[in-house]
């Protein structure tokens, strides 16, 4: 496909990478006679590292086919995550440099994570915008902190930390933005 013809969430390959565009800026020159170029904010598939391209219009990208698909995380097996596809059961054995640092936000019984799958080949994990995580260590709570802004750290059960207000304690379940890493609530 041409330059001109890509769109944001394409995904396309370039000197044998794999990446997602997520941002598209045209720039038209000046001069009569110029080259509208397009500079494409990518990110790498596996691997969420960010490249730069710029490109002009009529410059040729090979777009891949990406599929999604939602599964469910099963266990673990090694330092590997196994995820189970919801509709046809395939099982998709995604390494920790698949996983990255959603690894964090990886636990068992919870719906909205998406498999990106190239050629049968398990190359990403998408993960819910939000998840509940139980706090497994915090400070306890200080007496008449409830009104203040104040947060401390609280350390969840698969491992990550996030600042949390001084009210929540261990054993609590909390909301995590998995876009941001930080608290978003308590869960019921």
């Amino acid at each position: 496909m041409k330059a001109a013809e890509v769109k944001k969430g394409n995904v396309v390959e370039n000197d044998g990478t794999v990446y997602q565009v997520r941002d598209i800026e045209r720039s038209a020159p000046t001069a009569r006679g110029g080259n509208v170029t397009f500079r494409f904010t990518l990110y790498s598939i596996p691997g969420n590292r960010k490249f730069d391209l710029s490109l002009r219009a009529d410059d040729e990208l090979k777009e891949v086919e990406l599929s999604r698909r939602q599964a469910r995380f099963s266990y673990m097996d090694g330092d590997a995550f196994v995820f189970m596809d919801d509709e046809d059961y395939t099982q998709y054995l995604l390494g920790p440099e698949v996983v990255g640092d959603n690894a964090g936000y990886v636990v068992e019984d919870l719906e909205g994570y998406f498999v990106q799958v190239i050629d049968d080949a398990p190359v990403g994990l998408q993960v819910p915008t939000s998840v509940v995580l139980t706090v497994t260590d915090t400070a306890p709570e200080l007496k008449g902190a409830s009104a203040t802004k104040r947060t401390k750290p609280a350390t969840l059960q698969t491992g990550i930390e996030v600042q949390v207000p001084e009210y929540i304690t261990t054993g609590e379940k909390v909301t995590v933005n998995t876009l941001t890493g930080e608290f978003a609530g308590r869960a019921s």
